[in-house]
């Protein structure tokens, strides 16, 4: 914006020189035509440029010396860096004192005395402030931007104090354009030396590795994120909010290292102690060449701070790719180390206050050349490259009046955040343009371009593709006659760009930082009382929220989405912290766990792990059974000597408790202890604990028992019955499940113990522990005694009613088989087996009424040496047709027939006279056969006399 009023404020030789300006011609040439001959300048007489390497103190001396004049404006390289300065001096003076102005931010309390700006935002005014400072000017010596600090250079003055602070090599630039200036050079605070060359695995911590493409610098961040576990990445693509993020992500010591572009080195402050080059050449915008010595050290110098020395050097592997390593010259070591470097020889102008009279006369002002040795016009740059080709558009041909060109300006200058170049960005100009030249754009339509932006998914390119676009709305949003409803738009596209950088920032961190492993190799050196190692309630152990494993029961388990390099890491990270959190654990499992504890696979177990194996030393039988060993297992290794001690007295303790089911067990391995007991008794005691409670009769070895033993044994609770000779406590579900889970019996457990089960309630040849079959049923040996045990006192009554009658058939009722659910022709098959034998009753015949006769029964003890021949899965259907025809064999009550008669093949009976019999007459439909004879387990009753007597 011109000010005529401001221009006697600039030093004489910059002061245009319009009177004798007759045609339209570059005024500048002419506002320059007298330089070399400067005037006398009150204002530069204030003017003090302090001048050295970084790490001198320069930024903060300008700081402490603006919070001490009543205003003050310092100007900036960097929005990052303004936002930083602006929250010192904030915290100083206050939030309404302490104003930040950027293209794309503007934070001005009514009451704003101190005014932190980019040097592009910095008012061109002078003695507003009593104060003004203008950061790293020796940037006017850079092609893009040189312009604007050389303007800034020359025309920012304060009323009380100015200061110039930059690299040494401005001197000569100071002296020629302010010889009046003072100037002080200060010495760095700390030694810079050179390193050499070191491996991206051995970098030290607090190091920067500085590349100058994006692939590289992704490259370097991956690589040091799997030998290191992460590193903040800085680069001038990425927005300040995010930025600001990765510094101080790296500052706060979440990271040891930070990857970054050059624009490291342009006053960003940082805690480093050492800054490795992984390239020393770069593309400048329009070819790749070696860097400079001084911007090799602008860079080198971020190493050390104040007092701390810092180095530099170069990363080994990434060189010209010709085996030769990537080196500093001996001349550049010098030059960084001693801060000895060229001199500039001059700084890039442009008028900084043109006409607006036509586009023609702005161009040619933007094109003039300055006439001082030190001052050279400044390279094209892409304000001036976009109006340049909107000038001869359609865009710029109804461009018409002074306050349309400066508009149209304006709009030229808009940066290009979004790098897209001069064609495609001087499209969107011009889509601007359209929108602005017949006034302001609509609040609806910028929200809407606002909105578009307003998404976070997305890959790290698209989020920073997204977030240079809506800082284009935001610079836009910040334009005071650009916009309607300007603070509301202006809100809108920081609380997006906002968004947008959080996300940045959280892709940048998920992908070049492992949190976890960065944490832990920081705290691995330490004692491991100080390991930040966390256990949480759902098992899993955490450094600083960070998962790095789990501990199921007492045992360790690295996190599973750890790589194969930090597995090692974690598990020794893990290892150190275990001892003292184990112990807790242990503490906590006695006193408040025990509920927790179960028994299976012969050890005791927590959360699915075996906490200790129990074993049964020498055999049960001899009298080993009642004392259990416990066997600690690895996993409570690691737990200390006096807890592992005390957690195996408790865990001992508890077994005891558990093991009362099993009581009637160890009376039996007492008893086979017991000299008195005789070697017949404890035999049987013997086997009967080795078959855990349950054996066959006809395994007992019973004849070898003497009769007078049996009731002590009875009283130990054995039961000796007509199939089976068992211990009836150790029946019951309870003893049989804790039989199973010590692994001293493993046949199938049911865990209810029910009386019968079906068919096909067990795996075939599996039957459970305790049951016996019956026919296509098993039923529990203690009911299937009581069964044969009524059985056995129906026949008694029958014996008793007729002593004389040998074998006397009796009635059996078989309620008391159906009523625990066994099926009547499974009791039948159960009752076969204890040698009782059914003869089924005649069905009524056809048109007879009243009740069916009852079936009889007999018994027939196996006599010594017999042997059960029949097949137990014999069909039911062979034994009922012997049966028919031992019935066909009877003769006709009252008929006359001969008794020694014997039927045909047929069953009929052959005639005396040869003549033919006569047809016999239809017999009544029988039912089918039934199988009454034994179990499928087989096994005859050996002696039942012996029973029936004791």
């Amino acid at each position: 914006m011109r000010n005529p009023d401001g221009l006697a404020a600039l030093p004489p030789w910059c002061k245009p020189d319009r009177t004798r300006c007759t045609v339209p011609a570059p005024p500048s040439a002419r506002q320059l035509a007298s330089l070399g001959s400067p005037r006398e300048n009150a204002a530069d007489a204030r003017v003090r440029a302090v001048l050295g390497p970084t790490n001198t103190g320069k930024t903060h001396l300008a700081i402490e010396r603006m919070c001490g004049h009543s205003s003050g404006m310092m100007g900036f390289p960097l929005r990052l860096l303004a936002r930083e300065v602006y929250d010192r001096v904030r915290a100083i003076k206050g939030d309404k004192q302490v104003a930040l102005i950027t293209g794309e931010e503007r934070i001005e309390p009514p009451d704003a005395r101190y005014f932190l700006c980019t040097a592009e935002a910095m008012p061109r005014t002078s003695g507003q402030h009593a104060f003004v400072a203008l950061d790293e000017a020796q940037l006017g010596a850079d092609p893009e931007r040189g312009h604007i600090f050389t303007d800034r250079l020359l025309h920012a003055r304060g009323r009380e104090e100015t200061m110039i602070l930059g690299s040494a090599t401005l001197e000569p630039m100071v002296k020629a354009l302010i010889p009046k200036a003072e100037i002080t050079s200060r010495p760095r605070f700390s030694t810079l030396s050179h390193a050499g060359i070191c491996k991206l695995s051995r970098l030290p911590k607090r190091s920067a590795v500085v590349a100058f493409s994006v692939e590289q610098v992704y490259a370097m961040a991956e690589a040091l994120r799997r030998f290191r576990g992460g590193a903040a990445v800085v680069m001038g693509a990425l927005s300040p909010e995010t930025r600001n993020k990765q510094v101080a992500m790296f500052q706060s010591g979440e990271v040891d290292y930070i990857v970054a572009t050059d624009a490291i080195g342009m006053g960003l402050n940082l805690d480093l102690d050492h800054v490795a080059f992984a390239a020393l050449s770069k593309f400048d915008g329009r070819r790749k060449r070696r860097l400079t010595p001084s911007e090799m050290a602008q860079i080198a110098g971020r190493a050390g701070r104040h007092q701390r020395d810092g180095t530099f050097g170069t990363l080994s592997g990434t060189g010209k790719g010709d085996g030769e390593p990537l080196a500093f010259t001996d001349e550049e070591v010098y030059a960084i180390e001693e801060h000895k470097f060229a001199p500039l020889t001059h700084l890039f102008w442009r008028d900084a206050d043109p006409r607006f009279d036509t586009l023609d006369a702005l161009i040619a002002d933007l094109e003039a050349r300055p006439n001082h040795a030190v001052l050279k016009a400044a390279p094209e740059a892409i304000d001036m490259a976009v109006l340049r080709r909107l000038a001869d558009d359609d865009s710029g041909r109804s461009v018409r009046g002074a306050g349309a060109v400066r508009r149209f300006w304006e709009a030229c200058s808009l940066p290009d955040f979004r790098s897209l170049g001069v064609e495609q960005h001087a499209r969107f100009v011009a889509r601007l343009w359209d929108d602005l030249r017949e006034g302001y754009l609509g609040a609806d339509f910028v929200a809407a371009r606002i909105a578009e932006l307003d998404r976070m998914q997305g890959d790290i390119d698209t989020l920073q593709g997204r977030i240079a676009a809506i800082r284009s709305w935001a610079y836009i949003c910040q334009r005071p006659d650009w916009v309607l409803a300007r603070d509301e738009m202006a809100a809108r596209a920081r609380a997006v760009e906002a968004k947008l950088s959080d996300a940045l920032h959280a892709r940048l961190t998920e992908r070049f930082v492992n949190r976890r492993t960065t944490l832990l190799m920081k705290s691995l050196g330490q004692d491991a009382s100080a390991l930040p190692v966390t256990l949480e309630p759902d098992g899993h152990l955490t450094v600083e929220g960070e998962s790095i494993g789990r501990l199921e029961g007492f045992r360790f388990h690295v996190d599973p989405s750890a790589g194969v390099a930090d597995r090692r890491m974690l598990l020794a990270a893990g290892e150190k912290a275990l001892p003292a959190l184990l112990a807790d654990r242990a503490d906590w499992l006695l006193t408040q766990g025990l509920g927790e504890l179960v028994i299976s696979g012969g050890a005791i177990r927590w959360q699915d792990r075996a906490l200790a194996d129990i074993s049964f030393p020498g055999q049960p039988g001899a009298g080993n059974f009642g004392t259990p060993k416990l066997a600690l297992t690895r996993d409570l290794v690691l737990v200390p000597e006096g807890a592992r001690a005390k957690l195996e007295a408790g865990l001992a303790e508890w077994l005891d408790k558990q093991l009362e089911p099993l009581e009637p067990l160890r009376k039996l391995a007492e008893a086979a202890r017991d000299p008195e007991a005789g070697s017949q008794a404890r035999a049987l005691v013997i086997t009967l604990i080795e078959a855990r409670g349950v054996i066959s009769r006809e395994d007992a070895g019973l004849e070898h028992l003497p009769k007078e033993m049996r009731p002590y044994l009875r009283k130990l609770g054995v039961t000796f019955g007509a199939l089976d000779i068992f211990a009836a406590p150790l029946l019951k579900p309870a003893p049989r499940r804790l039989l199973h889970a010590l692994g001293l019996d493993l046949r199938p457990v049911q865990d209810a113990m029910l009386p019968v089960l079906a068919e096909g309630g067990w795996a075939k040849g599996r039957l459970p522990a305790g049951y016996r079959y019956a026919g296509s049923q098993a039923i529990r040996v203690d009911l299937a005694e009581k069964i044969l045990r009524a059985a056995f006192d129906g026949r008694a009554v029958a014996t008793a009613a007729h002593p004389k009658e040998r074998n006397r058939a009796f009635r059996l009722d078989m309620a008391l088989a159906v009523s625990v659910g066994l099926e009547a022709e499974n009791a039948r098959r159960l009752l076969g087996s204890a040698g009782f034998r059914c003869d089924r009753a005649r069905p009524l015949a056809e048109g007879a009424f009243g009740p069916p006769a009852p079936d009889r029964w007999h018994w027939r003890p196996r006599r010594p040496g017999e042997k059960d021949e029949r097949r137990p899965d014999r069909r039911p259907e062979r034994d009922h047709q012997r049966k028919d025809q031992r019935t066909d064999q009877r003769p006709a009550r009252g008929k006359g027939k001969s008794s020694d008669a014997r039927p045909n093949r047929d069953g009929a009976q052959p005639p005396r006279d040869g003549g033919k019999r006569p047809p016999r007459p239809a017999q009544p439909p029988t039912r089918s056969p039934v199988d009454t004879g034994p179990a499928r387990a087989g096994g005859a009753f050996d002696k039942l006399a012996d029973l029936l007597k004791g």
